[in-house]
C-alpha cells in the first residue's frame, strides 16, 4: 500500500509546535470541550465483536531531551521519530475525521498535525512515553478491528465502514462497553493530541481568535497568578527546571 500522507513540516518546526501543543491540550476551552460531547444514547454501528484490544509492549524510549529551548540553545533535533509510514497514514485518516476542513479553516491533515503527533509520542518523557503506548495499541486495535468486521485494515476501508467502528469508541459513555472500554479510550486521547496539534497551527490559533503579540499600553503587569499556575504545571510535566516566581525588568 503506497503511503498516503506526506510531511508538511520540517522537524524544527513540529518541535516548535509540540511545546505549544503541551499548553493547550492540558486546558479548557476548545480541545478539551470536544472530548466530553456525547449523543443521548450511544448507538453500536454493527454488532460489537469480543474485545481484542492488543497489548502491544513498547521498549522505553530514551536519550537527551531538548532542555528549557529547543529551538535556540539545542538546534539539533535530540531524537528520532518513531512512527512508521502505516500509522501515520492511520493518523492522517483518523486527524481528518475528527477536525475536517470546514469554512472556519482547513483540515487536521493540511496543517500536519500527524507530523506533530508523531513528534510527541517520539519524545523521551514520561508523558508523552504513556501516549505512544496508548496511541500505538489504538492504531494496531483499529487495524484489527477493521479487519474482523471487514476484511481490510483500517486505512483501506471505506469511509462509511470506518466511521461504523469509530461510532463505537466516539464517546465517554463506551468507556462502560467492555469491548469498546480501551478503543474510546484511546480515541478521547487521540482527540486532544489531534486538537492540540490543529490549534498550535496557526491556523488554528486564528481560527480560535487569539490575541497574542499586541502591544500594552503602559507598565506591563505581567502574568496572573492563574497563568504563572499553569505554566509551572507544564513545566513540571516536561521535566522542565521549577518555576517559583516571575520579576518584572
Amino acid at each position: 500500500m503506497s503511503t498516503i500522507y506526506n510531511s508538511k513540516m520540517s522537524r524544527r518546526e513540529s518541535l516548535k509546535r509540540i511545546g505549544t501543543m503541551g499548553a493547550v491540550i492540558m486546558v479548557g476551552g476548545i480541545p478539551v470541550a470536544c472530548d466530553t460531547a456525547e449523543p443521548e444514547v450511544a448507538s453500536l454501528s454493527s454488532t460489537p465483536t469480543q474485545g481484542h484490544w492488543p497489548e502491544i509492549e513498547l521498549e522505553a524510549i530514551t536519550g537527551p531531551t531538548y532542555g528549557t529551548d529547543p529551538i535556540i540553545s539545542n538546534p539539533t533535533v535530540p531524537w528520532s521519530l518513531t512512527l512508521t509510514d502505516v500509522q501515520r497514514d492511520q493518523l492522517a485518516v483518523l486527524s481528518d475525521i475528527i477536525c475536517p476542513a470546514d469554512e472556519r479553516g482547513p483540515s487536521a491533515t493540511a496543517v500536519g498535525v500527524p507530523d506533530v503527533i508523531d513528534e510527541w509520542v517520539s519524545a523521551p518523557y514520561a508523558s508523552q512515553q504513556r501516549d505512544r503506548v496508548h496511541i500505538i495499541n489504538g492504531l494496531q486495535w483499529l487495524d484489527d478491528e477493521a479487519q474482523l468486521r471487514f476484511n481490510a485494515n483500517f486505512v483501506s476501508a471505506s469511509s462509511q465502514q470506518q466511521i461504523k467502528i469509530i461510532e463505537d469508541i466516539a464517546y465517554r459513555s463506551q468507556y462502560d462497553v467492555p469491548e469498546f472500554e480501551q478503543g474510546a479510550r484511546f480515541f478521547s486521547r487521540l482527540r486532544r493530541l489531534v486538537f492540540g496539534a490543529y490549534f498550535s497551527s496557526p491556523e488554528g490559533i486564528e481560527d480560535i481568535g487569539y490575541m497574542g503579540n499586541v502591544a500594552i499600553v503602559g507598565e506591563y503587569p505581567g502574568p496572573t497568578e492563574e497563568a504563572m499556575s499553569h505554566i509551572r504545571q507544564v513545566a513540571d510535566s516536561l521535566g522542565l527546571p521549577p518555576i517559583t516566581e516571575y520579576v518584572v525588568k
